[in-house]
């Protein structure tokens, strides 16, 4: 039965996760950032989007951060998050976060995405903003006239979700029937989210999800190309086998599935420190070869090469 479950949750847990192969001494480029590109990005979903509003998180503090920009900012990554290379293939900076939108610039779009969240309500953060109330602060942002209908027509939403909703199964051991119940009613319920992001005038989608939205009746509905998905758990198992394989041939090649920045023992994190501040957590020697930065979330060095694999998928945005 446990074998079953872990089976049946794999495409569930690393529903976020994807991996892509990395290249040493790969030219890396980040957009070439042109203001006058009408083309704006509003981001949904959690901690794989998100750039900084979960506000005293760890991800506001060392050693996150330190590939770029050089200090914590509130990613969850030494870097640079999923969110900066959407923008970079849109050729526009980063969106401002949601929660500094009092101090920032607008004029990119605007990042909605909070660590830990959901779908629906989380264990990680049961206070946070879900994705229905992530879409209710853009709807917000409408009727104050921050964003115009032209604004949104010209747009690209991007959308991360639903890898934190199921920790509430593993936790308390549920029944895969049970799981599969859940399963159809947050696809349901995602399938609301993402048509209603395109109802408030928003005509390009990118979902990174494995389910296979853009088949369902309700979209499919729409008739033009709206939604774009991203097959991130095919992605996952293939590039996973050929990274497990070159370190097969070649063993000082890192672990693809080890984590950069290990807290010590079993109590504590990445970023964990100690009541005199002493920290309990190393980093590897080399960031930068990485593909998992902590237990959870890729590095910047994994984000790049999951844009490179993604580019091709990404292309879909700029048609129609």
């Amino acid at each position: 039965m446990a074998k079953q479950l872990i089976i049946m949750l794999l495409p569930l847990l690393f529903l976020l996760f994807i991996l892509s192969e990395v290249v040493e001494g790969t030219k890396k480029s980040y957009g070439v950032y042109d203001n006058s590109n009408s083309v704006k990005l509003f981001v949904f979903g959690d901690s794989y989007a998100d750039t900084g509003n979960f506000v005293g998180s760890p991800s506001y503090k060392q050693p996150y951060g330190i590939t770029f920009p050089g200090k914590p900012v509130g990613r969850f990554s030494d870097g640079r998050v999923l969110t900066d290379y959407i923008a970079s293939f849109l050729k526009i900076e980063t969106p401002a976060p949601y929660a500094l939108r009092n101090s920032s610039t607008l004029q990119n779009g605007i990042n909605f995405a909070f660590g830990g969240t959901g779908v629906f309500q989380t264990l990680k953060v049961k206070d946070g903003p879900n994705m229905t109330v992530q879409i209710d602060s853009l709807e917000k942002l409408i009727q104050k006239n921050v964003y115009t209908k032209q604004d949104l027509q010209s747009s690209v939403a991007l959308v991360t979700a639903a890898g934190n909703d199921y920790e509430a199964f593993i936790v308390n051991n549920k029944s895969i029937i049970e799981i599969k119940s859940f399963t159809t009613t947050l696809i349901n319920q995602l399938s609301i989210n993402v048509q209603r992001i395109h109802n408030l005038g928003i005509n390009k989608v990118a979902i990174a999800l494995l389910e296979p939205l853009g088949c369902l009746p309700r979209i499919n509905a729409v008739g033009k190309p709206v939604y774009v998905t991203l097959d991130l758990y095919n992605a996952f198992l293939s590039i996973i086998k050929t990274l497990q394989k070159k370190r097969d041939e070649n063993s000082t090649l890192m672990n693809p599935l080890k984590a950069c920045c290990v807290g010590d023992g079993l109590k504590n994190n990445c970023g964990s420190v100690d009541d005199k501040g002493e920290k309990k957590y190393s980093v590897c020697e080399k960031p930068e070869l990485s593909f998992f930065w902590d237990g959870v979330h890729p590095s910047q060095n994994g984000w790049q090469a999951v844009y490179t694999l993604l580019q091709s998928s990404l292309g879909q945005l700029n048609h129609g």
